[in-house]
């Protein structure tokens, strides 16, 4: 048991009520400031102003919409599943705010009095926790996708489950290599194995993927294909008003954040303040209450780069999304988890020193940047490019070919009418007769 595990072991009922309404609190205010300052940053953006009306700066406006939809009409669809059309949104809202229970956000404090430790939870396998918390909550939206008896939160719902397993596989994988240098599956470890160095730096490849695999695991731009308006309206939540919807809402930015304290735990140094500062003092900025400060400015940094992607990047194809996943992120992490093993059983039985892991692999990045070039693009065969190949005229248009033959319009049979004589085309399957002749002009 680690000292984190043993102050938190050690917290009176009183205090840990004041923990999880703090947890609860917190989540819930940093959902309100994440939609205004996305509101805010995407209308400097897009050279508008955002939200500047409801309080200073418009910050007000987030809690005057949620507001709102606590009081507008509550509507069931007629064919929804009463009790599961219910349950869904508590379903998804749940594990966000769980998952949020194990990420040590600072170190020992005291609290009236009381030495403990800024987290509510400490547990010896942390990580699988926040996975568990992740499958969970996709239940949430197939059982609102299915439940409200209509086809397009259905397909929404879909697609969540085949975007959320993909993208939950790949993040598990950058998880690995974290574990192989801190040696535990506990946050608080983890972030005590990043005291004299991030992890950040020392896993890049690691560090892309759950970067990448976080925005594709929360749904967010540009990988928001079960919400996709432009083809399913508004995803699994179509048919969703009044607080369930916000139930939905809150879930997505908790898990925003959650996500986003995570990345700093595993590859940011979690709470400790980052250099120079963590020399100041011999380490003065990495006491009391100093290391929440830090905890937010780097969460808020990765909420910022949500916004960013979603004000910059358009939003892919499906088959393009999942491509991404399966064919890229697995496939490289599964060969970067083996590179990382290797590196770690030779520098721990003392075969290689520093310089020599860094001429080797500089020599072998250098060795794949060549072969990368030399490889040529795949081309089609003769014959299909051939077939496929479109005749241009002098201009660069295309022509039709020299032998194309036109096929002969059906000749027209004239029928009699009160006002004379109309054409009609031959009937499917009629061949044309020899009394068949053009029909005058004017009455084709």
């Amino acid at each position: 048991m680690n000292e984190t595990a043993r102050l938190i072991g050690d917290d009176p009922i009183w205090l840990i009520l004041i923990k999880v309404v703090g947890t609860f609190a917190f989540l819930v205010v940093m959902t309100l400031l994440t939609i205004w300052a996305e509101r805010r940053v995407i209308g400097r953006m897009q050279q508008r102003p955002g939200p500047n009306r409801a309080g200073p700066f418009g910050m007000l406006q987030s809690l005057a919409d949620g507001l709102k939809l606590a009081f507008k009409e509550d509507i069931r669809p007629v064919l929804a599943d009463k009790w599961i059309y219910i349950l869904a949104p508590v379903v998804s809202a749940t594990p966000a705010l769980v998952a949020f229970s194990v990420i040590p956000v600072g170190g020992e404090v005291t609290i009236l009095g009381e030495r403990t430790a800024l987290q509510l939870v400490e547990l010896p396998v942390s990580l699988l926790v926040v996975l568990a918390c992740a499958s969970v909550g996709v239940y949430g939206i197939v059982l609102a996708g299915w439940s409200s008896g209509s086809p397009y939160p259905l397909l929404g719902a879909l697609r969540s489950a085949a975007q959320v397993i993909s993208y939950e596989i790949a993040m598990g994988l950058s998880f690995i290599a974290v574990i192989l240098y801190s040696g535990t599956l506990s946050t608080s470890g983890i972030v005590a194995a990043q005291e004299n160095g991030w992890f950040f730096a020392l896993l890049p490849f690691s560090f892309a993927v759950y970067a990448i695999a976080m925005v594709g695991e929360t749904n967010r731009a540009p990988f928001d294909l079960p919400e996709a308006e432009s083809e399913l309206v508004g995803g699994f939540h179509t048919e969703y008003s009044s607080l369930k919807f916000a139930l939905f809402f809150l879930a997505e930015y908790i898990n925003m954040v959650t996500v986003s304290a995570l990345a700093t735990t595993l590859f940011l140094g979690g709470w400790h303040a980052p250099w120079p500062l963590y020399l100041v003092g011999d380490g003065v900025l990495n006491t009391g209450w100093w290391p929440v400060l830090w905890f937010l400015l780097k969460t808020m940094f990765f909420l910022f780069v949500f916004v960013w992607l979603r004000g910059t990047l358009p939003r892919l194809r499906y088959d393009q999304f999942m491509n991404l996943g399966w064919k890229v992120l697995v496939p490289l992490s599964l060969v970067w988890i083996c590179a990382v093993t290797a590196i770690r059983g030779v520098r721990n039985a003392d075969l290689l020193g520093s310089q020599q892991f860094l001429f080797i692999g500089g020599g072998v990045v250098v060795a794949l940047l060549i072969l990368a070039f030399l490889v040529p693009d795949r081309k089609p065969p003769e014959e299909e490019a051939a077939e496929n190949e479109v005749p241009l005229s002098g201009g660069g248009y295309p022509v039709p070919p020299a032998d194309l033959k036109v096929p002969e319009n059906p000749r027209a049979t004239t029928v009699p009418t009160a006002s004379g004589t109309r054409s009609r085309l031959p009937e499917a399957g009629q061949e044309p007769t020899s009394s068949t002749k053009e029909a005058p002009d004017g009455n084709d």
